[in-house]
């Protein structure tokens, strides 16, 4: 039997309604919202990793001033704010894993797969699943509950990650078993 953790990137106010937004940002909240309290109900860990960038991070380099620690941006959108049982974990990477404590996280509570939704599958969300593939964790994405700058990007990134990742691509009512039939 599986022993997942439903891992959510980034669903920030800076990329749900801010300068970097997906267009799709919006219609993936209640399949993430709906998977949060799924898990809930069935004691599997749900762990935000978001960016919480200094104003020396690299990646600022790329894209701009965004998603900086205490500012509103760098929030966790009201309608999934974490409950006092979830995890968030600051990042200053696209990888969720990068400096974060992800993995012993993880390894310290039993978990073996990843179910990762969030925002942009192209960047913050492929990157997470690379890293968690090197890690040695079965990974599924949900194909509805991750979005990116456009249809194309979000595609690439999901067709990319299942071949050179053997990432499993999943619907949110295919999650929403595999949260329901675990050892919790």
């Amino acid at each position: 039997m599986l022993k997942p953790a439903l891992i959510v990137v980034d669903m920030l106010y800076e990329f749900v309604y801010g300068r970097l937004r997906s267009p799709e940002a919006e219609s993936i909240v209640p399949v993430i919202k709906k998977l949060i309290d799924i898990a809930h109900s069935h004691s599997v860990p749900v762990i935000h990793v978001i960016d919480q960038h200094y104003p020396v991070d690299h990646e600022l380099r790329v894209w701009g001033e965004h998603a900086l620690a205490g500012t509103d941006e760098a929030r966790v959108i009201e309608e999934l704010a974490p409950s006092s049982r979830d995890y968030v974990l600051g990042k200053r990477w696209y990888s969720g894993f990068r400096g974060t404590g992800l993995d012993i996280l993880l390894r310290d509570l039993g978990v073996d797969t990843v179910i990762v939704t969030g925002i942009h599958t192209h960047i913050c969300v492929l990157h997470t699943v690379a890293d968690a593939f090197y890690y040695g964790y079965n990974v599924y994405v949900v194909r509805d509950g991750v979005a990116a700058f456009s249809r194309e990007d979000h595609e690439y990134a999901l067709n990319y990650m299942e071949k050179i990742y053997g990432a499993r691509i999943i619907d949110g009512s295919e999650a929403t078993k595999i949260l329901s039939h675990t050892t919790g």
